[in-house]
């Protein structure tokens, strides 16, 4: 190792470093979660079952016992789930937590249908009272949350259970059901103790604290849920917030389940599918077509696009439970670790980049991700996860940073740049140009930019009236200062046209902002003219000339863009229909009596701010479909009417 490393030299090293530091930055800051997420994702989806779950298992309502009890709504089943946590509890579960809340109760319904005094409804629900009485049952809740200035509350099983829990100790026998999502939906982390903004008035109430699989597993080892901590597979587990990754066990259906109805027949406790429920954490739940309790999980998307299955609440929640006491947690890599596996493969890198074309290098980086992906992947079969996204965003630094040296190197490239595009644009632009990482096609490429043609009034009439000389002296003024807005906002100037003048905005580099840059310039024009009226009568008083104004035109949409011309002069311009329907807006100023006209989309794209006047349909030659159009009156940044 030592050998390798003396082969790097220092300009090399400096590149080593920049690219580790990025990585571990965004490593801290996890700018890169959700891309490595997609590598945890496809890690579980490859690696299929992990391993066959031994501590939990699943009581699920699900179609077959829907349909083998079908005349009986879910509300008033609570007999048949006493007689399952009977069974389950004969056949030696360790623990049933019940996946279900109970909003409503059955005897209540018959309270308020007066119906509490038949024999049918007489202690309906006493042996699910009894059941959840034993201690041996755990209830779920809910977790209301509160806007940011309120406290949080719960949703809880109704009052006829509530009293029913031993000693009314809420916290110890209602679990809290919430799922930790992050922000794709996906279910990949869960907290034993979710944090609860309690009001002053509940802080020292005995209501829900811990999750349910918390609650469950802390009851399957026998240990107080009221204790601070708790030794659950061989680790120790604090009742904090703290986020852990859930290990799951494999795709949905890997954990082992039993219908309800096998539970419910019978002789259940002769069934070697109910048997299987000895020593296991017991969850009942829902899982039959129409079921909302689904979640978006690792294994949720399938390969090459194709959908994969969502997995149910209660067995997501014997995978969290199997999590805590098999001890098997998804963890980080340790940091000495972290730091060889951003090192090494970044310095070989690197020094591979040193030679070769930048086709060469990308075929190094995806070799080198390659084998990352490996080296990631056989870490996961053994709970740890290495940071892939960020060891390929250092490689990307460094392979950016070391070809870039390189070509950077090649004053040659910058000074053509310059001479081809110093003509048409600021030389802040020129400078964003030769920064940017792709430069223009000039064999042509299509793009979105924003034309702007503007042109004087009467021009001809004008001329007819000065001298050549003083034509010139008049143009050559004019376009002078009418062209500053327009660079100052980054714009390109394209050509002149006799008196007319046509630039883009967007064009030679794309720019998100290209609209609203193209409206202040037109505004700036605007506002040049009528400087320029005021010199036109001093200088030419007494010639009996029109009075000085502009049309403006503009217009957003795809337009090709690059050299065009002949072997012996060409030049860097844009063409197609938004050119034409730019140009033709311009005119239309004439018939609207305003100075600036600007198209639908384009304003659209500007955004909110934009002041409009009139309104009009344009048809323009040769398009078929007319132009939405407005008389542009100023813009709310304070550009604009007076």
């Amino acid at each position: 190792m030592r050998n390798f490393l003396r082969l790097i030299n220092s300009s090399t090293w400096l590149f080593v470093v920049l690219a580790f530091v990025c990585a571990e930055t965004a490593y801290q800051f996890q700018w890169l979660e959700r891309a490595e997420n997609v590598y945890s994702d496809l890690w579980h989806r490859i690696a299929g079952v992990r391993h066959v779950p031994e501590h939990v298992a699943l009581v699920v309502v699900d179609d077959a016992t829907l349909q083998q009890y079908q005349d009986d709504p879910l509300v008033f089943w609570t007999p048949y789930y006493a007689r399952a946590v009977q069974v389950a509890d004969k056949v030696g579960a360790r623990i049933v937590g019940i996946d279900l809340l109970f909003a409503a109760s059955p005897e209540n319904w018959f309270r308020k249908l007066n119906l509490s005094e038949s024999r049918q409804s007489q202690g309906y629900d006493l042996p699910f009272r009894q059941a959840i009485n034993s201690g041996h049952v755990v209830l779920v809740g809910a977790q209301l949350r509160g806007r940011e200035s309120e406290a949080d509350d719960f949703q809880l099983p109704h009052q006829d259970y509530l009293m029913a829990i031993p000693d009314f100790d809420l916290g110890a026998r209602i679990g809290l059901a919430d799922l930790m999502s992050d922000k794709d939906g996906g279910v990949r982390r869960f907290t034993v103790a979710p944090m609860l903004k309690l009001a002053p008035e509940m802080q020292a109430q005995n209501v829900p604290r811990l999750s349910l699989a918390a609650l469950l597993s802390v009851y399957a080892t026998n240990q107080d849920p009221h204790q601070a901590s708790w030794h659950l597979g061989g680790r120790n587990v604090a009742a904090g917030s703290q986020m852990m990754k859930i290990s799951y066990a494999g795709p949905p259906g890997t954990v082992a389940r039993v219908p309800l109805g096998k539970l419910l027949a019978e002789g259940a406790e002769n069934d070697p599918a109910v048997q299987h429920l000895k020593g296991k954490v017991v969850i009942l739940g829902g899982e039959y077509n129409g079921m909302n309790d689904v979640h978006f999980t690792p294994y949720s998307t399938g390969f090459l696009g194709r959908s994969g299955n969502f997995m149910s609440g209660p067995e997501i929640h014997a995978n969290i439970a199997e999590t805590l006491l098999t001890g098997n947690y998804q963890e980080p890599l340790p940091v000495a670790g972290r730091i060889v596996f951003f090192i090494l493969p970044i310095a070989l890198a690197l020094l591979l980049f040193r030679g070769g074309a930048p086709w060469r290098g990308v075929v190094i980086f995806f070799g080198i991700s390659f084998l990352g992906g490996i080296v990631a992947y056989l870490a996961f079969t053994h709970y740890l996860d290495l940071p892939l996204a960020n060891l390929q965003l250092g490689l990307g630094v460094g392979y950016v940073g070391m070809y870039g040296y390189r070509i950077s190197s090649g004053e040659r490239e910058r000074e053509r740049i310059k001479s081809l595009f110093g003509r048409y644009v600021s030389d802040s632009v020129v400078d964003l140009l030769l920064e940017s990482d792709k430069l223009p096609d000039m064999g042509g490429e299509s793009r979105q930019i924003t034309v702007l043609f503007s042109d004087i009034r009467n021009f001809t009439t004008i001329s007819e009236k000065l001298t050549p000389h003083e034509v010139v002296e008049m143009l050559n003024g004019y376009f002078e200062k009418a062209c500053e807005p327009i660079l100052r906002e980054g714009g390109t100037i394209d050509k002149f046209i006799g008196d007319a003048v046509m630039a883009e905005f967007g064009s030679p580099l794309p720019d998100p902002n290209q609209a609203a840059r193209a409206l202040r310039a037109a505004l700036d024009m605007r506002q040049v003219a009528d400087e320029f009226r005021q010199w036109m009568q001093q200088r030419f008083a007494g010639k009996e000339i029109p009075e000085f104004h502009i049309g403006i035109g503009l217009h957003l949409g795809e337009a090709v863009i690059g050299n065009v011309g002949c072997s012996k002069r060409t030049e860097f311009t844009a063409i197609g229909d938004t050119v034409n329907i730019a140009s033709r807006l311009e005119g239309v100023t004439k018939t609207l009596g305003c100075v600036i006209v600007a198209s639908k989309e384009l304003i659209d794209s500007a955004g909110c701010g934009v002041l409009t006047g009139k309104h009009e349909w344009v048809k323009v030659k040769g398009r078929e479909q007319p132009v939405e159009v407005f008389e542009i009156l100023g813009m709310e940044d304070g550009k604009g009417e007076g």
